[in-house]
């Protein structure tokens, strides 16, 4: 685990524009577990997350048209939530950062590191919108 001062306002990058921190796996139950879309952020220290996850995202869910939801989980963290997020994005292999669409709660929609690494910000939320188009 990270010193919270640490992470903090790496939380806050999502938070501050609308992500719910899920810190159970209770809570990534019951978010992801609905009816309509929900969009998981699984947040990371990583120099990828700081350049390309969180910016992507952040630009993303300004498109008007979004995911009912905006949730979020922090890797090295809340190692069980995080854990609980994983399970729901079955059968892709744990990576953080990672960003998964969910609509019904099934998953429709999967962004691994390898396709966050070395892309920029812009291409991210590229491929976030042309999802949240098709599916929310």
């Amino acid at each position: 685990m990270y010193p919270e001062y640490l992470v903090a306002p790496m939380r806050e990058e999502l938070t501050k524009v609308g992500f719910e921190e899920l810190k159970t796996p209770e809570d990534v139950s019951a978010a992801i577990n609905t009816q309509g879309t929900v969009f998981v952020v699984v947040n990371s220290v990583c120099g990828c997350a700081a350049a390309n996850a969180r910016p992507a995202a952040r630009a993303a869910v300004q498109n008007d048209k979004h995911p009912d939801k905006f949730v979020t989980v922090f890797a090295g963290m809340e190692k069980e939530a995080v854990n609980a997020a994983r399970d729901f994005m079955l059968p892709y292999p744990p990576s953080s950062p990672s960003m998964a669409l969910f609509k019904d709660g099934k998953l429709v929609h999967m962004i691994e590191r390898h396709q966050i690494e070395g892309r920029p910000a812009q291409m991210i939320a590229d491929n976030l919108i042309g999802a949240f188009e098709q599916y929310c």
